[in-house]
């Protein structure tokens, strides 16, 4: 790999969340209101692999650079030799008036760039981002290995917001 590819790679890979943000409905109930709204959620990948967790913004248009390039199919043994990836919807907001992880909700998908083919399940990936949206914690799926990986990176990413998080969240991403 050149240094040029590895620029690419940077670029590609995000690593902020997006910011809290005031709602600009607020209570008032009119145009606009209960429309869903992607502002506090960030799309986390988890590269099993590689060991890394990265943000990728395009996920929420199925259009991240894992994404790109693959058809997705929806049975998982049509593509044995997928790469694994997790990808955690984590929402942002604030609990009890300080910023927390308020939602996180894990997706498996594959990818074998040599076919260019996938596994995901669709309906999985919009139902998990509602419920992470919901302030739900949906962990439990994933190996330790990945949920070591998650925990490391919400902690470093921000160690305020990992100790405003649910109990919940930091027992279920313990070991």
């Amino acid at each position: 790999m050149d240094l040029f590819d590895d620029k690419k790679k940077d670029k590609k890979r995000g690593q902020g969340f997006n910011i809290l943000s005031s709602d600009s409905n607020a209570g008032h109930g009119g145009y606009g209101a209960g429309t869903l709204n992607l502002n506090n959620v960030s799309p986390v990948f988890i590269d099993v692999e590689e060991g890394e967790a990265f943000v990728d913004m395009g996920a929420l248009h199925a259009r991240s650079s894992v994404e790109k390039g693959i058809k997705f199919l929806n049975e998982k043994d049509q593509v044995p030799n997928g790469k694994p990836y997790w990808l955690v919807w984590v929402t942002v907001d604030h609990v009890e008036g300080k910023p927390a992880y308020r939602g996180v909700a894990a997706c498996e998908l594959t990818v074998d760039r040599e076919i260019r083919r996938g596994y995901k399940s669709l309906p999985e990936h919009v139902n998990n981002m509602d419920k992470s949206l919901k302030g739900r914690i949906l962990v439990s799926q994933m190996d330790d290995k990945s949920k070591r990986i998650l925990m490391d990176y919400l902690k470093n990413f921000n160690q305020e917001m990992w100790e405003n998080s649910s109990d919940q969240l930091k027992e279920e991403l313990t070991l």
